[in-house]
């Protein structure tokens, strides 16, 4: 069977070219690179839960960065299940909302 067609039961990381055919089944996680410094994997963490905060701000109908307020941030935070984010993670979703599409 070749990986381009079917990615067996796993959930691994699909390589350049596989497709895609379980959207919906989480990938598993990959370790994050060693050598880097604190400060990489810190920002790194928090653009990821930005990123995963803005999704279900629009998967929730709140389209504008101005409707998206620090409470509204961290109301969607404990309902997706992710720590409460700090000031600085709620500018970065607004900043993610805003963005040129």
């Amino acid at each position: 069977m070749s990986s381009k067609t079917n990615m067996s039961d796993e959930a691994a990381v699909p390589k350049k070219g596989d497709v895609i055919d379980h959207a919906w089944r989480p990938l598993i996680k990959q370790p994050l690179p060693a050598g880097r410094p604190r400060s990489w994997y810190i920002s790194h963490n928090r653009r990821i839960k930005a990123m995963r905060l803005a999704i279900a701000l629009l998967d929730a109908g709140t389209f504008a960065p101005d409707q998206a307020t620090n409470e509204k941030i961290r109301e969607t935070a404990d309902f997706v299940g992710v720590h409460r984010p700090s000031d600085a993670t709620c500018r970065m979703v607004r900043r993610m909302m805003a963005a040129q599409r």
